[in-house]
């Protein structure tokens, strides 16, 4: 049975621009390099469990469970009357979901048993390290547009909404089976997307508190120019999509079983993720910043703008090389001692 699809009028229509052929050359030059979202239809069709996702639901979840070495994963359940969007309770003082650790193999039975429910919970496994649960899976499913040090992680579940939420790094999703629709705001939309709280999340990134789907524009106004600068894409198995660092994207999954793939990428080369994570300085300056009386925060505002979201040359180009520190190039050694320093700071 597939899930009933939920229809918007009140959003922007605007479709995400395409690419096809998909060669890995002109992929990297001319969309990677621009950091703006792409879709990349059939990126990943050759693929045996594209292929498998393709037949039925039975043949790629028995496919993973080919791979699964028992390891458990993180994954949720959403009662039914959520409607499958994960986010708060109603009074925000937890979620609406129960989390677990569970095999891949437990997961893909859930998704098979309640497929045949008429209102069944949403269920789903997130962000799981392929290389840490289904080992010998990445080995038959390559993506060479990316260097191999950038590990897949799997996301499986039935029909399920992720409200729209920003990562830090740079992202290609890769639809293995099923539909998905993703519905993207560039990142000067965040004061019309009405974050909620920052540091209580259920998805470990803040999340858009209102529904896309259905707008209550009397509680959210802003949201309505949100929306017209939304774009959005539909992907089959074999299509993927670029999202690049700090998109909002919502993630709405349309069948009774999806299975994608994603891959997250720093945006400073060679930066593994999670290693510098920027969301932390965020954090950080909402804890020091913000409650500075207004005259205070002005003067900060400008020694940002030098310091960080300026030009190099006025910040350094008058001290010798030798002597820039961390207004210089940024060695692991130096970052390790800034770090360290940091630590120091932070602790006493």
């Amino acid at each position: 049975m597939r899930p009933t699809e939920p229809t918007n009028e009140h959003l922007n229509t605007t479709p995400i621009p395409e690419v096809a052929g998909c060669d890995h050359t002109a992929v990297r030059r001319e969309v990677l390099s621009r950091a703006r979202p792409v879709v990349l239809r059939g990126l990943v069709s050759h693929w045996p469990a594209v292929h498998r996702g393709r037949t039925s639901a039975q043949e790629i979840l028995g496919y993973l469970q080919r791979f699964d070495n028992g390891s458990p994963v993180n994954a949720i359940l959403i009662p039914p009357e959520a409607g499958g969007r994960l986010g708060y309770n109603a009074a925000m003082s937890g979620f609406n979901f129960v989390r677990n650790r569970l095999p891949i193999s437990a997961v893909c039975e859930q998704v098979l048993r309640y497929s045949a429910f008429a209102r069944p919970p949403a269920v789903a496994a997130q962000a799981a390290r392929i290389d840490e649960c289904l080992p010998g899976f990445a080995a038959e499913n390559t993506l060479a547009l990316l260097d191999s040090s950038v590990q897949p992680r799997l996301w499986l579940g039935n029909a399920i909404t992720t409200p729209a939420h920003v990562d830090e790094t740079h992202n290609i999703a890769c639809v293995v089976s099923g539909r998905r629709r993703f519905t993207l705001f560039p990142p000067e939309q965040i004061a019309n997307l009405y974050v909620g709280p920052v540091d209580f999340t259920p998805t470990g990134a803040p999340i858009a508190l209102p529904s896309v789907i259905e707008p209550d524009f009397e509680r959210f106004p802003r949201l309505r120019e949100a929306l017209q600068q939304a774009l959005v894409a539909e992907l089959e198995p074999g299509d993927a999509l670029y999202i690049p660092a700090l998109w909002w994207h919502q993630v709405e999954s349309l069948s009774s079983c999806n299975v994608l793939v994603n891959y997250w990428w720093h945006p400073i080369a060679g930066e593994a993720v999670g290693a510098s994570p920027v969301f932390d300085c965020l954090l950080h300056s909402m804890l020091t910043l913000r409650r500075l009386p207004p005259e205070v925060r002005a003067s900060w505002h400008a020694a940002f703008e030098h310091y960080i979201f300026g030009p190099d040359a006025p910040v350094s180009g008058h001290i010798p090389p030798e002597r820039r520190g961390v207004l210089g190039e940024i060695t692991p050694e130096l970052a390790k001692q800034i770090r360290t320093l940091l630590l120091a700071r932070l602790t006493d």
